[in-house]
């Protein structure tokens, strides 16, 4: 079965892709909607000076806020209808997971299968329009406080910009549903990924930039791109390493028929988690900063020092970067993989791992092997973040340029091209078996 899949995967190519409309549609849906976001994020809110916005966004490019405004793919920079972007979702997306753990009466309702879910999807939009209302009031006030930003301040003004950036966020979380339920891909991380990639331009014009006005060596810029093709070469091998088990199967009587003895892998990807840690560990950190960064100073003593320890690239960052994207692998894996629940699917299914015993030595061994690939794909995660932050937080290098970007695009490169070939490949199949049915008939 596994060399027939194989060789279906290799006859895969673009004229399969033209024969198959339902992906072709999805395909469309998902650029239309993406082209939806890119032009939202043109969009300015009302009564601001666009002017004075760019201006103070370029002279605070290399902090925190020009971290933001990447991941918001120029929208903040430009103070557009979507600068929250998707993450006040995601920032609501952690703390309901959060909650389920510790919640009982959440436990069970995610238990209830596909009713449940749906009650627990319908309280993190609620929290993601509190989170997208307490930052939009906080960027309103921040906005205020700064000279010269706004044309009309005042309580219409805060009004109508807590309004807009809540209501840019609660739309671009109905958008991100809808292109993972019509479209192809994930919804969430495709905003984030064009976002980016939008940017990306930008990005090596700066860097550009910075060589022309020798700030930068022409060595130290192909320095830069061969680190950037080496971080991108090094995500997509561990992104696809995986550890397999060996499952065995016995000899089982069917009926009057006896089945010979099988065996099967169980795969347990490096990196369970994905892209999900370092998304998450950027949208807390840049949770209590958003106000922060508006308030021009004028907050109590301690508190400034502490944000500006957390600045781009400072050790603080770093500290809390690594040490947040460590608890998301371990507390994500926990939630995409129940070792528990796998070992017992396993034993009603007659299926075991050579020199284990069924049951809870199992689910021990399963725990014990997903915490040493955890540790793994932690340190993973937290080297290709870490290291091109520390670059870009010492160097100015664009932030186009650093871990978290590059892993974000290429993560979801990879399970787009993956969700793309999965549909292509039940092409495949399809027409396979409608051939063997035509066949059966001609007989």
């Amino acid at each position: 079965m596994a060399s027939a899949a194989e060789q279906l995967a290799a006859n895969i190519n673009f004229s399969s892709l033209t024969k198959n409309e339902d992906l072709q549609r999805r395909i469309w849906f998902t650029l239309g909607a993406l082209l939806v976001y890119r032009l939202g994020s043109y969009i300015p809110i009302p009564g601001i000076d666009t002017a004075a916005i760019a201006q103070f966004t370029q002279q605070n490019a290399s902090g925190i806020l020009g971290w933001m405004n990447g991941l918001a793919g120029g929208a903040l920079g430009r103070m557009a209808i979507f600068a929250l972007n998707i993450m006040p979702y995601i920032s609501a997306s952690i703390i309901m997971q959060l909650m389920t753990t510790v919640s009982p009466q959440l436990e069970a309702l995610k238990k209830e299968g596909e009713s449940g879910r749906k009650k627990i999807n319908q309280y993190t939009r609620y929290g993601t329009v509190i989170l997208a209302a307490m930052q939009a009031y906080g960027i309103a006030i921040g906005l205020e406080g700064r000279g010269g930003l706004v044309l009309n301040p005042g309580p219409f003004f805060i009004a109508s910009t807590v309004i807009t950036l809540t209501g840019g966020t609660v739309f671009l979380m109905w958008l991100g549903e809808q292109i993972t339920a019509r479209g192809i891909g994930n919804g969430t991380s495709l905003i984030i990924f064009s976002g980016i990639v939008a940017n990306l331009p930008a990005g090596v014009a700066a860097l550009l930039e910075l060589g022309r006005k020798g700030l930068l060596s022409p060595f130290v810029i192909m320095g830069i791109l061969v680190l950037a093709i080496a971080v991108v070469a090094f995500i997509v091998f561990f992104e696809r390493a995986q550890r397999r088990l060996l499952i065995q199967y016995p000899k089982r009587q069917v009926g009057m028929r006896l089945t010979q003895a099988e065996s099967s892998h169980l795969p347990l990807k490096l990196n369970t988690s994905g892209v999900i840690p370092p998304i998450f560990a950027s949208s807390l950190l840049l949770l209590p900063l958003t106000v922060a960064n508006f308030s021009a100073g004028k907050g109590p003593a301690w508190f400034n020092e502490i944000v500006a320890m957390l600045g781009h690239g400072k050790p603080l960052f770093l500290i809390m970067y690594a040490l947040l994207i460590v608890f998301f692998c371990f507390f994500y894996t926990s939630i995409m993989f129940n070792p528990k629940e796998t070992a017992d699917n396993l034993k009603k299914s007659g299926g075991f791992i050579l020199g284990i015993r069924p049951g809870d030595q199992t689910a021990e061994y399963l725990d014990r092997i997903l915490t040493r690939i955890t540790v793994i794909g932690a340190a993973y995660i937290v080297v290709i973040c870490l290291i091109p932050e520390m670059l870009v937080g010492y160097s100015g290098i664009p932030f186009y340029f650093g871990g978290t970007s590059l892993m974000i695009v290429v993560s979801v490169t990879l399970d787009t091209v993956a969700q793309i070939q999965g549909h292509l490949l039940t092409q495949q199949y399809e027409r396979l078996m409608k051939k063997s049915t035509l066949r059966t008939r001609g007989r």
